[in-house]
């Protein structure tokens, strides 16, 4: 006999969607704070705090305006071709970063000038943003199609989404900052996930051509 939990839906079922949800949660989450964590490693200590809490809001925001329209999203071809060209458009800033950041020996403030600084935060933020719009759709899109109908469970998908991400993005600033050649790693694996999304969108057009 089943323990149910309330009217159709049953213990089982319950803890293997709520399970599923952590593990979309963990593997896209740390995505997401990859790209933020990168973006902040090449940053002394307050701007790159400021960085990961404007990171973060962004993709909270941005995951629950997405979250309010995720049935509407998942029905629209080629959303996930568009948040793969956004993420390889990351991938490229990402490598031009990198570059310079890997020439650096310490992120600090006296490294550049102030108006070269406030241009690179801001294009730092301007490109958490642009890959956040990419992951926080990917990671909606997934937490979704798990938790269908049931709002519960995609509210607790959205609230556990932004806590790993703010978990994962200062581990990966401490590592970056001290392996810097790890963020070549790093940038590989965003080129692959962008390929990932960009397959899975044109797998999702393919119908229509």
């Amino acid at each position: 006999m089943i323990v149910r939990l309330s009217g159709d839906i049953d213990l089982l079922d319950f803890f293997i969607d709520v399970s599923q949800i952590v593990l979309a949660d963990i593997v896209l989450s740390g995505d997401n704070a990859l790209i933020i964590g990168m973006a902040a490693a090449a940053f002394a200590e307050k701007e790159r705090k400021q960085i990961i809490f404007f990171g973060l809001l962004a993709a909270a925001i941005l995951r629950i305006i997405f979250a309010l329209i995720a049935s509407y999203l998942i029905s629209v071809p080629g959303i996930l071709l568009l948040g793969a060209l956004l993420l390889y458009w990351v991938c490229y800033k990402f490598y031009l970063d990198i570059r310079t950041f890997s020439k650096e020996n310490q992120p600090t403030n006296d490294s550049v000038s102030g108006k070269v600084q406030e241009k690179n935060f801001k294009s730092a933020l301007i490109t958490i943003i642009i890959a956040d719009v990419s992951m926080s759709l990917d990671n909606v899109i997934a937490v979704t199609a798990i938790a269908r109908d049931q709002i519960y469970l995609l509210m607790f998908g959205i609230a556990l989404s932004i806590l790993l991400m703010a978990v994962f993005a200062t581990v990966i600033v401490k590592i970056l900052t001290k392996f810097k050649w790890l963020s070549y790693f790093g940038l590989g694996f965003l080129i692959y996930l962008s390929t990932e999304m960009a397959i899975d969108g044109f797998k999702q057009i393919q119908p229509y051509l």
